[in-house]
């Protein structure tokens, strides 16, 4: 269904938009890079 292939499809597209996709209120880095809290980068 096409539910199924959405819920399937979501992570790696998310993973995408957030880590890869230049932004230009990022100066062209991906939002990723403004996010200082990365879960597991605690000391």
């Amino acid at each position: 269904s096409s539910e199924s292939a959405r819920r399937k499809a979501l992570p790696a597209w998310l993973h995408h938009y957030n880590h890869h996709r230049p932004h230009t209120a990022t100066g062209g880095k991906p939002p990723v890079t403004r996010l200082t809290n990365v879960p597991g980068q605690y000391t």
